[in-house]
């Protein structure tokens, strides 16, 4: 049995973002829920809870994350402090655990409207979500002098579609889909490589790094994948620790995230 629900917080969505929002919370003593899809398509795998659903326990950061199969498998992981994922599209958990909060990190980027069944106050990540419309309050999440603003009434920044920008590299950074089919790859996470090397194969069409760099980010190997899917990015600052560190955006999301769950406090 949980003592205090009142810690207790769901979030939905496994990705980079969420997980490191998922684990600035934690480690500040928050109970914390996650909701996946069945077959999450996350590229930056090694800093992701969702990877959890294939590999069913992963840690990031020393933070262990495991699949949960069940409410009573969810109640029991957090007693041993460990981070439930739960396959779950539409998160009807909060339909039958209570939850301080429900923060909504699936990064859609289009509107929603709220869910009437949910009692918890929303918080939502990015575009789509309008304060106090949708959610109780909106976390910028575009890099900039604004990233990690906590919207009270409004929306945030539009999605710009380009990457930030590191040592002049911007979108060139992200490996996009040529094709449709099932993804081969080459050179997973963590790799070092050079300007031309093949990195996958989509469909027997190329994907090769654009630059020297390391890759921070690849699909797992053998999922099916549309055209213009986002396959990976190559980091061009040759340091492979970089893969396995939450990104500094995330973390201030995650700091923003928390300021608003004291604030309900």
């Amino acid at each position: 049995m949980l003592k205090n629900k009142s810690n207790l917080i769901l979030i939905q969505g496994g990705g980079d973002l969420a997980s490191g929002v998922a684990a600035v919370l934690h480690r500040h003593g928050w109970k914390v829920v996650i909701t996946e899809i069945a077959d999450p398509l996350v590229v930056r795998r090694k800093v992701a809870f969702a990877e959890s659903v294939w590999e069913k326990r992963v840690w990031v950061e020393g933070i262990e994350a495991a699949l949960a199969e069940s409410d009573q498998e969810v109640i029991r992981l957090l007693s041993e402090g460990v981070i439930p994922v739960v396959v779950d599209s539409e998160a009807k958990i909060a339909e039958r655990i209570d939850f301080k909060a429900i923060i909504d990190a699936r990064m859609l980027k289009r509107y929603l409207p709220k869910n009437s069944r949910w009692t918890a106050a929303i918080i939502g990540l990015g575009p789509g979500f309008v304060a106090p419309e949708n959610c109780a309050a909106v976390i910028e999440t575009n890099r900039g002098e604004k990233l990690g603003e906590i919207i009270w009434k409004g929306s945030a920044q539009a999605d710009t579609g380009i990457p930030g920008i590191v040592e002049g590299r911007g979108l060139e950074r992200v490996l996009y889909s040529p094709a449709a089919g099932v993804l081969k790859v080459f050179a997973d996470i963590g790799v070092i490589v050079k300007r031309g090397q093949l990195l996958a194969d989509v469909a027997g069409v190329a994907v090769q790094a654009p630059f020297d760099g390391v890759v921070r980010g690849m699909l797992r190997e053998g999922i099916s994948v549309e055209a213009g899917t986002k396959l990976g990015d190559v980091d061009p600052r040759i340091n492979v620790e970089l893969a396995y560190q939450i990104s500094d955006k995330a973390l201030i999301v995650g700091e923003s995230v928390l300021r608003v769950l004291e604030s309900l406090e």
